[in-house]
Protein backbone atom coordinates (compact mmCIF):
# COMPACT_ATOMS: atom_id res chain seq x y z
CA UNK A 1 0.00 0.00 0.00
CA UNK A 2 2.07 2.84 0.95
CA UNK A 3 1.17 3.88 2.10
CA UNK A 4 0.61 5.48 5.44
CA UNK A 5 -0.91 7.88 7.91
CA UNK A 6 1.54 9.71 9.95
CA UNK A 7 2.48 11.53 12.85
CA UNK A 8 0.47 13.92 10.90
CA UNK A 9 -2.32 11.66 11.17
CA UNK A 10 -1.76 11.63 14.79
CA UNK A 11 -1.52 15.38 14.92
CA UNK A 12 -4.26 16.13 12.47
CA UNK A 13 -6.75 13.75 13.85
CA UNK A 14 -5.78 13.46 17.44
CA UNK A 15 -6.14 17.10 18.21
CA UNK A 16 -9.66 18.39 18.02
CA UNK A 17 -10.93 20.00 14.85
CA UNK A 18 -9.58 23.35 16.00
CA UNK A 19 -6.06 22.06 15.43
CA UNK A 20 -6.63 21.23 11.79
CA UNK A 21 -4.93 24.36 10.55
CA UNK A 22 -1.68 23.11 12.03
CA UNK A 23 -1.55 19.73 10.35
CA UNK A 24 1.66 18.53 8.79
CA UNK A 25 4.74 16.58 9.78
CA UNK A 26 6.56 19.76 10.76
CA UNK A 27 3.81 21.15 12.92
CA UNK A 28 3.15 18.44 15.46
CA UNK A 29 2.53 19.85 18.86
CA UNK A 30 1.69 16.82 20.93
CA UNK A 31 1.42 13.09 21.27
CA UNK A 32 -1.88 11.54 20.13
CA UNK A 33 -4.27 10.68 22.91
CA UNK A 34 -3.96 7.06 23.88
CA UNK A 35 -0.66 6.67 22.05
CA UNK A 36 1.57 3.93 23.47
CA UNK A 37 4.55 4.91 25.55
CA UNK A 38 7.60 5.52 23.43
CA UNK A 39 9.72 3.49 25.80
CA UNK A 40 10.97 0.34 24.12
CA UNK A 41 8.92 -2.79 24.68
CA UNK A 42 11.31 -5.21 23.01
CA UNK A 43 13.71 -7.44 24.90
CA UNK A 44 17.48 -7.02 24.89
CA UNK A 45 18.99 -8.67 21.84
CA UNK A 46 22.03 -10.89 21.55
CA UNK A 47 24.04 -10.05 18.45
CA UNK A 48 24.09 -12.76 15.78
CA UNK A 49 27.65 -12.50 14.51
CA UNK A 50 26.98 -14.57 11.38
CA UNK A 51 24.21 -12.18 10.31
CA UNK A 52 26.23 -9.12 11.30
CA UNK A 53 29.03 -10.32 9.02
CA UNK A 54 26.69 -9.89 6.03
CA UNK A 55 26.28 -6.14 6.58
CA UNK A 56 27.88 -3.76 4.05
CA UNK A 57 31.36 -2.64 5.10
CA UNK A 58 30.24 0.98 5.41
CA UNK A 59 27.58 0.03 7.98
CA UNK A 60 29.99 -2.17 9.93
CA UNK A 61 32.43 0.74 10.09
CA UNK A 62 29.85 3.31 11.16
CA UNK A 63 27.96 1.02 13.50
CA UNK A 64 24.79 2.71 12.27
CA UNK A 65 22.17 2.01 9.60
CA UNK A 66 20.93 5.28 8.12
CA UNK A 67 17.27 4.92 7.18
CA UNK A 68 15.09 7.13 5.02
CA UNK A 69 11.51 7.34 6.30
CA UNK A 70 8.45 9.53 5.81
CA UNK A 71 7.26 10.22 9.37
CA UNK A 72 3.68 11.00 8.51
CA UNK A 73 2.18 7.53 8.73
CA UNK A 74 1.08 6.81 12.28
CA UNK A 75 1.20 4.36 13.88
CA UNK A 76 3.93 2.97 11.63
CA UNK A 77 6.30 5.94 11.56
CA UNK A 78 5.66 9.48 12.75
CA UNK A 79 7.17 12.32 14.76
CA UNK A 80 7.08 12.40 18.54
CA UNK A 81 5.87 15.43 20.48
CA UNK A 82 9.28 17.08 20.10
CA UNK A 83 8.65 17.39 16.35
CA UNK A 84 11.99 15.70 15.57
CA UNK A 85 12.18 12.15 16.91
CA UNK A 86 10.74 9.46 14.64
CA UNK A 87 8.70 6.87 16.56
CA UNK A 88 6.19 4.14 15.70
CA UNK A 89 5.78 0.44 15.10
CA UNK A 90 8.32 0.34 12.27
CA UNK A 91 10.87 2.06 14.49
CA UNK A 92 10.40 -0.30 17.44
CA UNK A 93 10.48 -3.32 15.17
CA UNK A 94 13.63 -2.29 13.36
CA UNK A 95 15.41 -1.28 16.55
CA UNK A 96 15.13 -4.95 17.52
CA UNK A 97 16.43 -6.01 14.09
CA UNK A 98 19.37 -3.59 14.31
CA UNK A 99 20.26 -4.81 17.80
CA UNK A 100 20.35 -8.38 16.51
CA UNK A 101 22.84 -7.16 13.88
CA UNK A 102 24.95 -5.29 16.43
CA UNK A 103 24.30 -1.78 15.07
CA UNK A 104 22.10 1.24 15.78
CA UNK A 105 19.28 2.57 13.61
CA UNK A 106 19.14 6.25 12.59
CA UNK A 107 15.81 7.29 11.07
CA UNK A 108 16.04 10.32 8.78
CA UNK A 109 12.77 12.15 7.96
CA UNK A 110 12.27 12.30 4.18
CA UNK A 111 9.44 12.74 1.71
CA UNK A 112 8.05 9.36 0.71
CA UNK A 113 8.59 9.67 -3.01
CA UNK A 114 12.32 10.42 -2.58
CA UNK A 115 13.29 7.49 -0.38
CA UNK A 116 13.89 4.80 -3.00
CA UNK A 117 15.99 7.23 -5.06
CA UNK A 118 17.88 8.08 -1.88
CA UNK A 119 18.64 4.41 -1.26
CA UNK A 120 19.77 3.94 -4.85
CA UNK A 121 22.11 6.94 -4.63
CA UNK A 122 23.58 5.93 -1.28
CA UNK A 123 22.06 8.83 0.64
CA UNK A 124 20.40 6.23 2.86
CA UNK A 125 21.55 2.71 3.68
CA UNK A 126 17.95 1.57 3.43
CA UNK A 127 14.34 2.73 3.44
CA UNK A 128 11.64 1.85 5.97
CA UNK A 129 8.36 3.63 5.35
CA UNK A 130 5.48 1.17 5.01
CA UNK A 131 6.54 0.33 1.46
CA UNK A 132 4.22 -2.19 -0.13
CA UNK A 133 6.20 -4.78 -2.03
CA UNK A 134 5.36 -5.01 -5.73
CA UNK A 135 7.12 -6.06 -8.89
CA UNK A 136 7.72 -2.49 -10.04
CA UNK A 137 9.61 -1.58 -6.87
CA UNK A 138 11.56 -4.83 -6.99
CA UNK A 139 12.91 -3.74 -10.37
CA UNK A 140 14.52 -0.77 -8.63
CA UNK A 141 15.60 -2.15 -5.27
CA UNK A 142 15.75 -5.31 -3.17
CA UNK A 143 12.94 -5.69 -0.63
CA UNK A 144 12.51 -7.81 2.50
CA UNK A 145 8.98 -8.60 3.68
CA UNK A 146 8.11 -8.03 7.35
CA UNK A 147 4.37 -7.20 7.68
CA UNK A 148 1.08 -7.46 5.79
CA UNK A 149 -1.41 -4.62 5.27
CA UNK A 150 -4.38 -3.91 3.04
CA UNK A 151 -6.19 -0.74 1.99
CA UNK A 152 -9.00 0.84 4.01
CA UNK A 153 -11.22 3.84 3.25
CA UNK A 154 -12.49 6.38 5.78
CA UNK A 155 -14.92 9.30 5.77
CA UNK A 156 -16.28 11.74 8.29
CA UNK A 157 -18.34 9.91 10.89
CA UNK A 158 -21.72 8.97 9.48
CA UNK A 159 -20.41 9.13 5.89
CA UNK A 160 -22.37 12.34 5.13
CA UNK A 161 -21.45 12.30 1.43
CA UNK A 162 -22.49 8.66 0.99
CA UNK A 163 -19.12 7.50 -0.29
CA UNK A 164 -18.91 3.93 -1.55
CA UNK A 165 -15.34 2.67 -2.19
CA UNK A 166 -16.53 0.60 -5.15
CA UNK A 167 -18.29 3.61 -6.68
CA UNK A 168 -16.54 6.82 -5.68
CA UNK A 169 -17.18 8.56 -8.98
CA UNK A 170 -17.92 12.24 -8.50
CA UNK A 171 -16.50 12.28 -4.98
CA UNK A 172 -13.44 14.15 -3.71
CA UNK A 173 -10.90 11.68 -2.37
CA UNK A 174 -7.69 12.45 -0.48
CA UNK A 175 -4.59 10.29 -0.81
CA UNK A 176 -0.88 10.46 -0.13
CA UNK A 177 1.20 11.03 -3.25
CA UNK A 178 3.12 8.06 -4.70
CA UNK A 179 1.47 5.43 -2.51
CA UNK A 180 -0.04 2.32 -4.07
CA UNK A 181 -3.43 3.85 -3.40
CA UNK A 182 -2.42 6.83 -5.54
CA UNK A 183 -0.57 5.05 -8.35
CA UNK A 184 -2.62 1.84 -8.67
CA UNK A 185 -5.89 1.84 -6.77
CA UNK A 186 -7.48 5.18 -7.66
CA UNK A 187 -6.41 5.12 -11.34
CA UNK A 188 -8.14 1.75 -11.77
CA UNK A 189 -11.33 3.11 -10.19
CA UNK A 190 -11.08 6.29 -12.25
CA UNK A 191 -11.28 4.35 -15.51
CA UNK A 192 -14.82 3.28 -14.61
CA UNK A 193 -16.07 6.80 -13.94
CA UNK A 194 -16.26 8.20 -17.45
CA UNK A 195 -17.65 11.74 -17.46
CA UNK A 196 -18.11 11.74 -13.67
CA UNK A 197 -14.52 11.34 -12.45
CA UNK A 198 -13.19 11.07 -8.92
CA UNK A 199 -11.59 14.35 -7.86
CA UNK A 200 -8.28 13.21 -6.39
CA UNK A 201 -6.53 15.44 -3.86
CA UNK A 202 -2.88 14.36 -3.58
CA UNK A 203 -0.83 15.32 -0.55
CA UNK A 204 2.82 14.95 0.34
CA UNK A 205 1.96 13.57 3.78
CA UNK A 206 -0.79 11.23 4.89
CA UNK A 207 -1.46 13.55 7.80
CA UNK A 208 -2.51 16.22 5.32
CA UNK A 209 -4.82 13.82 3.51
CA UNK A 210 -6.45 12.82 6.79
CA UNK A 211 -6.90 16.44 7.82
CA UNK A 212 -8.61 17.15 4.50
CA UNK A 213 -11.32 14.62 5.37
CA UNK A 214 -11.71 15.76 8.97
CA UNK A 215 -12.02 19.36 7.81
CA UNK A 216 -14.49 18.57 5.02
CA UNK A 217 -12.25 19.47 2.10
CA UNK A 218 -12.35 15.82 0.95
CA UNK A 219 -15.24 13.37 1.11
CA UNK A 220 -13.04 10.36 1.84
CA UNK A 221 -9.49 9.06 2.06
CA UNK A 222 -7.84 5.73 1.52
CA UNK A 223 -4.59 4.50 3.04
CA UNK A 224 -2.98 1.39 4.45
CA UNK A 225 -5.29 -0.45 6.82
CA UNK A 226 -3.25 0.06 10.04
CA UNK A 227 -2.88 3.75 9.26
CA UNK A 228 -6.58 4.30 8.60
CA UNK A 229 -7.56 2.33 11.69
CA UNK A 230 -5.21 4.39 13.83
CA UNK A 231 -6.49 7.65 12.33
CA UNK A 232 -10.07 6.70 13.14
CA UNK A 233 -9.11 5.74 16.68
CA UNK A 234 -7.33 9.06 17.25
CA UNK A 235 -10.02 11.22 15.62
CA UNK A 236 -12.22 11.49 18.71
CA UNK A 237 -15.24 10.29 16.75
CA UNK A 238 -14.71 12.53 13.71
CA UNK A 239 -13.79 9.71 11.30
CA UNK A 240 -15.12 6.23 10.56
CA UNK A 241 -13.98 3.44 8.27
CA UNK A 242 -16.06 2.62 5.18
CA UNK A 243 -16.10 -0.78 3.51
CA UNK A 244 -13.77 -3.71 4.11
CA UNK A 245 -9.99 -3.98 4.09
CA UNK A 246 -8.84 -5.28 0.69
CA UNK A 247 -5.75 -6.08 -1.39
CA UNK A 248 -3.58 -7.24 1.51
CA UNK A 249 0.10 -7.24 0.55
CA UNK A 250 3.45 -7.31 2.36
CA UNK A 251 5.45 -4.32 3.50
CA UNK A 252 9.14 -4.48 2.75
CA UNK A 253 12.44 -3.03 3.87
CA UNK A 254 14.25 -1.37 0.96
CA UNK A 255 17.96 -1.80 0.20
CA UNK A 256 20.08 -1.33 -2.92
CA UNK A 257 19.38 -3.75 -5.74
CA UNK A 258 22.77 -5.49 -5.48
CA UNK A 259 22.89 -5.75 -1.67
CA UNK A 260 21.47 -9.25 -1.38
CA UNK A 261 23.70 -10.17 1.57
CA UNK A 262 22.36 -7.15 3.47
CA UNK A 263 18.83 -8.25 2.61
CA UNK A 264 19.56 -11.80 3.79
CA UNK A 265 20.87 -10.42 7.07
CA UNK A 266 17.67 -8.42 7.59
CA UNK A 267 15.49 -11.45 6.83
CA UNK A 268 17.53 -13.58 9.21
CA UNK A 269 17.28 -11.01 12.01
CA UNK A 270 13.52 -10.79 11.52
CA UNK A 271 13.24 -14.56 11.86
CA UNK A 272 15.18 -14.44 15.12
CA UNK A 273 13.15 -11.64 16.71
CA UNK A 274 9.97 -13.42 15.64
CA UNK A 275 11.21 -16.54 17.44
CA UNK A 276 12.14 -14.70 20.67
CA UNK A 277 8.90 -12.70 20.87
CA UNK A 278 10.34 -9.24 20.16
CA UNK A 279 8.58 -9.03 16.79
CA UNK A 280 5.16 -9.68 18.32
CA UNK A 281 5.80 -7.29 21.21
CA UNK A 282 6.67 -4.41 18.89
CA UNK A 283 3.44 -4.84 16.91
CA UNK A 284 1.24 -5.37 19.98
CA UNK A 285 2.56 -2.14 21.50
CA UNK A 286 0.88 -0.24 18.67
CA UNK A 287 -2.14 -2.51 18.27
CA UNK A 288 -1.29 -3.71 14.75
CA UNK A 289 -0.47 -7.35 15.47
CA UNK A 290 -3.19 -8.51 13.05
CA UNK A 291 -0.75 -7.88 10.21
CA UNK A 292 2.02 -10.03 11.65
CA UNK A 293 3.66 -12.54 9.32
CA UNK A 294 5.76 -15.62 9.99
CA UNK A 295 7.70 -15.70 6.72
CA UNK A 296 10.33 -13.05 5.97
CA UNK A 297 11.39 -13.17 2.32
CA UNK A 298 13.74 -11.37 0.01
CA UNK A 299 11.92 -10.07 -3.10
CA UNK A 300 8.80 -12.22 -2.61
CA UNK A 301 7.15 -10.82 -5.76
CA UNK A 302 10.01 -11.90 -8.02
Amino acid sequence: MKMRLTAGLGAAVMVAATALSGCGSNSLSGQPAGQPSTETSTKAQTVDQALAAKLPASIKSAGVIKIGTDPTYAPNEFLDSDGKTVIGADVDLFDAVAAKLGVKAEFVPSSFDTIIVGVQSGKYDMGISSFTINAEREKQVTMVSYYSAGTQWATQAGNPKGVQPDNACGKTVAVQKATVQDTDDLPARQKKCGSNPIKVLRFTGQDQATAAVVGGRADAMLADSPVTAYAVKQSQGKLATVGDVYDAAPYGYVVKKDQTDFADALAGALKEIEADGSYKAALEKWGIQSGAVTSFEVNPSS
